[in-house]
């Protein structure tokens, strides 16, 4: 499904990312963690071109994303990505935010993506928002406009980049149950994320980073049982504690 091959990138002089390898397969938990700053948000972006890259190669389902000729927009559409900050049109409405990829990318009528999106936003618990602004919604909810507005185009994958650390603490729960409903369903998700509750029930692997290298691939019970590294020991036991 998602395949991340000795991927290397720089900024500048600056190397951010160093040979990087990992293997999402469909239907697949991966959660990646990691102090700031150790290539978590970077790698996650290239998995759908939002970032480019200098070395290695990205294949999301048969599609290498580092080719000249790859179509950026088709596989952004198949790839669903939610960001840490919303990046809702402030301007439209939820279901409008919901509707706008399906009428412009995937060609579907008005009629018949408003349907749809009214069908995800009563999924993620919005069916009574649907005809409100972004500013009249808490962070927990615009993020879940985002997540639906995601699902709306049919991803066969969802990325999230620290879809929690925007916001207050009694909203990310809100935000965590849908992502954890969405897991159960079986959807293939790669998640950055520092919820490590969340990550432990729902994770089927970790992944841990730092200073742009990928430290540890391992199953979740045995990254949280017995990591193998001093810097992952570290880490979590910082990390738990809170």
């Amino acid at each position: 499904m998602i395949e991340i091959s000795g991927i290397s990138k720089w900024y500048g002089p600056r190397q951010v990312l160093r040979e990087c390898s990992l293997h999402v397969k469909k239907g697949e938990v991966v959660v990646i963690c990691g102090p700031s700053g150790s290539g978590k948000s970077t790698l996650i972006k290239c998995v759908n071109g939002l970032e480019s890259f200098q070395r290695g190669e990205i294949r999301v389902d048969g599609i290498s994303v580092g080719d000249s000729g790859a179509d950026l927009p088709r596989l952004r559409s198949r790839v669903g990505m939610v960001f840490q900050h919303f990046e809702l049109f402030p301007h439209m409405r939820a279901l409008d935010n919901v509707n706008l990829g399906q009428i412009h990318v995937l060609g579907r009528s008005p009629e018949e993506a408003a349907r749809k999106s009214r069908e995800l936003l009563a999924r993620v618990g919005l069916a009574e928002h649907a005809d409100q602004y972004p500013a009249q919604l808490s962070g927990g909810q615009q993020q879940r406009v985002a997540i639906a507005r995601a699902l709306a185009m049919d991803p066969i994958a969802m990325l999230f980049d620290e879809p929690t650390s925007a916001l207050d603490p009694e909203m990310i729960s809100e935000v965590l149950e849908v992502m954890t409903a969405l897991a159960r369903q079986g959807m293939t998700m790669l998640v950055v994320t520092h919820e490590m509750g969340f990550a432990r029930s729902v994770a089927h692997r970790m992944v841990f980073m730092d200073e742009g290298r990928i430290v540890e691939d391992a199953p979740t019970p045995a990254f949280f049982d017995s990591p193998q590294s001093e810097r992952a020991r570290q880490f979590l036991s910082r990390i738990l504690r809170h």
